[in-house]
């Protein structure tokens, strides 16, 4: 055989080899990675809808809260622009620098008497005295002063508020009793009177605007105002003692009871807010 067959052959030969060789992938498949393969189902749009939906209702909810809260604030006069800043200014020169001393602070609060009723109060801590003023924010003027020294002052408690085990009334929240004679009881007489004033002791709590901004969340801080009051109480005692009585200041926490059973009155009172200075549409107040 010539050498020209024989390169013919093996041509051919290396031709059937490489068409019966496979080829290579160039593209291999892709796995998948295991995190897809674990990747949750996308909820129904159903379900979107419906989250989204009490999400919008949860806003406006909380919107109109605080638009009626607002609007409850804005009729408080103690709020007008200029009212609180006059009623201090005011009750600063109706204290006598000898008796009470220099003015330390003052607090807007509210007081609750032993019938369960309401009542807006600023009251001063001066260097010697305890002042619970009765303001008229509408008019502008102070129309009563009760001035209690702090040398007198034996024991303030402040806790949540209670009642007697027969009594239909209900208090929410924390209060400030403040006690200047503890060998004197109230009488029977004045404990039936829901008019009395002699009592030897007096009680707060939150005004209801300590929310409206910072400033007003400063002075109805009952827990400060009780922190202050005892300071002063202890430097008075330790200035001014009292022949015959213990001196000091005694600090408890307990429960503040209210001794009213049925109490219609403070109900009617409490829930319109009579105690306040209050706008109240075409009446006033």
């Amino acid at each position: 055989m010539s050498e020209e067959g024989e390169q013919s052959f093996k041509a051919v030969d290396l031709e059937l080899k490489a068409q019966e060789s496979p080829k290579p992938d160039i593209n291999p498949p892709q796995q998948e990675s295991p995190a897809e393969t674990a990747k949750p189902n996308a909820p129904p749009p159903e379900a979107k809808d419906e989250t989204n939906n009490s999400q919008r209702t949860a806003v406006v909810k909380a919107k109109w809260a605080s638009t009626v809260e607002q609007f409850k604030m804005k009729r408080f006069f103690v709020l007008r622009p200029g009212t609180l800043d006059h009623a201090i200014e005011e009750l600063k020169a109706l204290v006598d620098p000898l008796e009470d001393g220099v003015v330390q602070s003052f607090w807007l609060m509210a007081e609750i008497d032993h019938w369960n009723n309401e009542k807006e109060r600023l009251v001063l801590i001066t260097e010697n005295t305890l002042l619970v003023c009765k303001y008229d924010f509408v008019m502008l003027n102070c129309e009563q002063i009760q001035r209690v020294p702090l040398n007198y002052i034996d024991r303030i408690c402040h806790g949540a508020f209670c009642f007697p085990q027969h009594s239909l009334l209900t208090r929410e929240g924390e209060g400030v009793r403040v006690f200047w004679d503890k060998l004197r009881e109230p009488s029977f007489s004045a404990r039936w009177n829901p008019f009395s004033v002699n009592y030897p002791y007096t009680t707060f709590t939150y005004h209801p605007v300590r929310s409206a901004n910072e400033q007003m969340g400063h002075l109805c801080e009952i827990n400060s105002f009780r922190e202050q009051l005892n300071l002063a109480a202890q430097k008075a005692h330790s200035k001014n003692p009292i022949p015959g009585k213990a001196n000091g200041v005694l600090v408890l926490n307990q429960p503040i009871q209210i001794e009213a059973y049925v109490g219609l009155m403070s109900a009617l009172g409490n829930q319109n807010k009579l105690g306040y200075c209050l706008a109240r549409g075409n009446i006033g107040f």
